[in-house]
């Protein structure tokens, strides 16, 4: 066959493809192809007969176009992705929360494989893989310009076998090794215990299909050993990657009783969606403190963002991830499908979070607390979303203002400040002094971000206890 032969039949090939898509339902809504398109197919057919007939090697054309379409959505963001038949089984999984592999949440940076998070109690945190943790190489082989999609399948494996990584960490002069064994991780996404009486804890690790469930069972535990009542609750959401936006809406209605939680906003109508609060008899409404920081992300922001502007609970501990983007996922005919980063999420107040994350009321860092003390802190240098590659902006107006109000006519917020505590000073943050034992997360006495958190809604009660003693007086 001739090069033009095969040219006009690529061609023709692929502007069937276009009209059999454009005929599904994924892309229902979508204008009719421009000729400007089909004239950008026709440079593409060329280029994809010029490799298979001139390179090396033989290639396939399925290869030579999924590695197109890979290419393409990788351009777009960090977050749009390719998922082939075997990555988006593993993706369906991955939100029921049992999956095989190390546990932990990346990204790429300037190229470069980036650990956001390890998830907690999985092989990856055991192994003291940390935020910011640069991946070099997996099994060997050097990930410069590795596709997330690829790193996650090289990582992902069998049950009991091991994958060595090499990292490089900001403050180790030297490269490192790790061997991780892979298992099936079942994820908690749910944790829970009693600080103090009265007091409770609940770490969110992830938010999954039941994660609203297992955080209320947790609550109706602390009123039961507490006569009924719950004098204040920590909601530690640090390090948490995100999750199922429904999750993140139901997890908020638990403690919200009326307004808007969240709402999204893009190209489409059917992209743009507003998630409110309801009525609920065992909404909680005790004093609340809210712990965040640089590996708090999505469905995690949105939380910390909705309690935040309806001055439901106060947010102690440093800026968020930043990722306040909603991707959806288009199933394709072959079992694959497209992770496409359709629109922008935005707080109750209309602040869009996407490239600079949640600001804390009260910025305390247990890095600083462990330096100043002399203590082993975590030494991590969070990766957020502006310093990803492809990024876009936040969609908000020079002013910092949004295009337009979450609900015209009516106030974002018309509560009181939920604490009787205000924002420490721009620059300054507010910290205690720490004793110089090794910082632990979620430990009493060894985690003083949570220490300073329990001491808020102990005075929070003395506070108020002051304020009705005063206006009975007065």
């Amino acid at each position: 066959m001739s090069f033009l032969k095969r040219r006009r039949r690529l061609l023709l090939t692929v502007a069937l493809v276009a009209g059999l898509w454009l005929a599904s339902g994924v892309a229902s809504s979508v204008q009719a192809v421009a000729r400007e398109t089909y004239e950008n197919l026709e440079v593409f057919t060329n280029i994809l007969a010029i490799v298979q007939k001139n390179y090396v090697d033989q290639v396939t054309t399925k290869q030579l176009v999924e590695g197109a379409i890979t290419g393409m959505l990788t351009s777009l963001d960090p977050h749009s992705a390719y998922l082939t038949p075997d990555l988006y089984r593993e993706l369906q999984v991955d939100t029921q929360g049992s999956f095989g592999g190390l546990g932990i949440e990346i990204t790429v940076k300037n190229g470069i494989l980036t650990v956001v998070s390890p998830i907690e109690d999985t092989p990856a945190f055991r192994a003291g893989i940390k935020p910011g943790d640069q991946i070099l190489k997996i099994e060997g082989e050097f990930t410069k310009d590795m596709s997330l999609v690829e790193a996650v399948k090289k990582m992902r494996g069998p049950k009991g076998t091991k994958v060595t990584l090499t990292l490089r960490r900001e403050g180790v002069p030297e490269l490192f090794d790790v061997a991780v064994t892979r298992e099936i991780i079942q994820i908690q996404s749910v944790k829970s215990r009693a600080l103090d009486k009265g007091y409770g804890y609940v770490r969110v690790t992830q938010f999954q299909e039941r994660t609203d469930e297992d955080l209320e069972k947790a609550i109706e535990k602390f009123r039961e050993q507490n006569a009924g009542k719950i004098e204040g609750l920590v909601l530690d959401l640090r390090n948490n990657p995100g999750g199922l936006l429904t999750q993140a809406v139901r997890v908020s209605d638990l403690f919200v009783d009326s307004g808007m939680i969240v709402y999204t906003d893009g190209r489409l109508e059917s992209q743009k969606q507003r998630y409110y609060a309801h009525k609920r008899k065992d909404r909680v409404d005790c004093p609340m403190v809210v712990l965040v920081n640089g590996g708090s992300a999505s469905a995690a922001e949105i939380v910390a963002g909705a309690l935040q502007d309806h001055r439901r609970a106060l947010i102690l501990g440093t800026q968020t991830f930043g990722k306040g983007s909603v991707q959806t996922i288009l199933p394709l005919g072959d079992s694959s499908a497209l992770r496409l980063t359709t629109a922008r999420y935005y707080t109750p107040r209309g602040r869009s979070i996407q490239a600079t994350g949640i600001t804390p009321d009260i910025i305390m860092s247990n890095d600083l607390v462990a330096a100043k003390s002399g203590a082993s802190g975590e030494g991590a240098d969070f990766l957020r979303e502006e310093n990803l590659r492809g990024h876009f902006d936040n969609g908000q107006k020079p002013d910092g203002k949004p295009e337009k109000p979450a609900e015209e006519g009516k106030p974002a917020v018309d509560k009181p400040a939920a604490a009787p505590e205000s924002k420490a000073p721009t620059g300054e943050p507010a910290v205690k002094p720490a004793s110089s034992v090794e910082i632990r997360e979620g430990e009493l006495g060894k985690d003083p971000q949570l220490d300073r958190a329990l001491e808020l809604l102990k005075s929070w009660k003395v506070f108020k206890a002051l304020t009705s003693q005063a206006t009975e007086t007065g």
